[in-house]
């Protein structure tokens, strides 16, 4: 039998693939550096082996699929290719998976995650269905009709795919380390749009998303009365939130979500679209939509004494400033305190003063060291530039965190996507501390 080998298997996307896989009988293990990451604990509870990085790992019989960030000279990868074993990128592996089912592709700057998360939720209600999830999570049923994953545009990773339907959030400047500029990023999409099979479901209020041309249908989704699909009779809450939604204008259902924002709403509304395109009952729509938890590190909530804490993926201004509304939705006339994490110099350098306004929007704003990630770990800029641009902020540093004890009824959000949890972490020992000293 063979055995597929991940190199990195605790990167995202490679961790929900293993375990898709693992679900369908296949045999899986992996490897990595040895540092805990959040989407090992998946791995561990289903029993798939991760070992350290050794070339001793591959031998004959095995089929190893490589995460996109380890080049060819990898020892493990080398040994591989000494060894004649069939070697596959990621991307490349998941492109040639999905064809085995009717696939659906999540893609945008900003909500593929989350809206990713939801789709399998409301889809594996209805009909069996595997799904592949950026935040780690994956599940394979061996009798799917349907495969829903999360496709990145990152070094047009996505041109590998061709699904039969692709959900596109939005178009949005990002990854400045690789894309050129807007229209660099929109010519990415466009070429993936040519790639889908059956249907595309867009953001309509999204102005680079209006301009997309395919060879299939495009149902436009959002609140502009001119969409497809539309969000009226809004009513948001703490408890969260209720929309009708019109179909070519008429009236079609009353959905109700326990999430928050208007990227919440969106996010909703691009699976009713495909819910209603594959003849999905509304009923069951409603019912799944209204006991959907959230994926992780989206909105991830903790109380601890009188404090919020939210551990959040934001990292682009654009989600920064989605992560903010919605924690000011949930949480009306209670102080929203962000705590981000820049993610690489080039975004920051790119971004910066697009991340001092969206973040200006908090009450109050921390800041923590720049994280460079593998590609880029240094820069001409520093954590400093930004602080300059926020009125009020202050630089913290992972082993003092006590500045943050100020906001005692605080809901204090945790953003970025480094490691900022390190910094939540080291808060949340502190805050401890500080109350069972307060107790007595």
């Amino acid at each position: 039998m063979t055995i597929y080998h991940f190199v990195g298997i605790k990167g995202s996307g490679m961790s929900a693939l293993a375990q898709v896989l693992h679900d369908m009988d296949y045999k899986v293990q992996g490897s990595d550096v040895e540092k805990y990451f959040f989407t090992q604990k998946a791995l561990e509870d289903s029993q798939i082996k991760i070992m350290p990085f050794n070339a001793d790992n591959i031998y004959e019989g095995m089929e190893v699929i490589a995460g996109n960030a380890f080049p060819d000279s990898h020892e493990e990868i080398e040994k591989a290719q000494s060894l004649e074993l069939p070697i596959t990128r990621y991307h490349k592996f998941l492109g040639d998976f999905m064809q085995k089912f009717t696939s659906v592709a999540v893609t945008g700057a900003h909500g593929k995650t989350s809206t990713t998360g939801l789709l399998a939720h409301v889809m594996r209600g209805a009909k069996p269905t595997s799904y592949l999830i950026g935040d780690g999570t994956g599940k394979g049923e061996k009798d799917a009709k349907y495969f829903v994953f999360e496709a990145c545009e990152y070094r047009r990773h996505f041109l590998s795919y061709y699904p039969d339907y692709a959900i596109m959030t939005n178009i949005d400047f990002d990854h400045p380390d690789y894309f050129a500029n807007i229209d660099d990023v929109f010519e990415a999409f466009q070429a993936m749009a040519m790639q889908v099979k059956k249907g595309i479901i867009a953001c309509g209020d999204d102005e680079q998303l209006q301009k997309i041309q395919a060879k299939v249908p495009v149902l436009f989704y959002g609140f502009a009365e001119e969409n497809d699909f539309q969000a009226r009779n809004i009513v948001k809450e703490p408890s969260g939130t209720t929309f009708d939604v019109f179909v070519r204008n008429e009236f079609y259902a009353t959905f109700t979500i326990n999430t928050f924002g208007d990227h919440s709403i969106l996010n909703a509304l691009s699976v009713i679209a495909l819910c209603h395109y594959e003849d999905i009952d509304p009923e069951k729509v409603q019912d799944r939509l209204a006991s959907f938890e959230g994926v992780k590190r989206r909105f991830s909530e903790k109380q601890l004494g009188g404090q919020i804490l939210i551990d959040d993926y934001a990292h682009h201004p654009t989600e920064i400033k989605a992560t903010v509304d919605a924690a000011r939705q949930k949480f009306p006339g209670r102080e929203i305190i962000a705590v981000f994490q820049p993610h690489t110099f080039t975004r920051t350098q790119t971004f910066l003063t697009d991340f001092a306004d969206s973040l200006s929007e908090a009450d109050k704003v921390y800041l923590c060291e720049i994280f460079g990630s593998a590609r880029e770990n240094h820069g001409k800029l520093s954590i400093k530039d930004l602080q300059n641009k926020i009125d009020g902020s202050m630089i913290i540093q992972e082993d003092n965190t006590s500045p943050l004890l100020v906001h005692d009824n605080g809901v204090l959000i945790f953003m970025g996507a480094g490691d900022i949890q390190k910094f939540q972490d080291a808060y949340e020992r502190t805050l401890e501390e500080h109350l069972k000293i307060e107790k007595s």
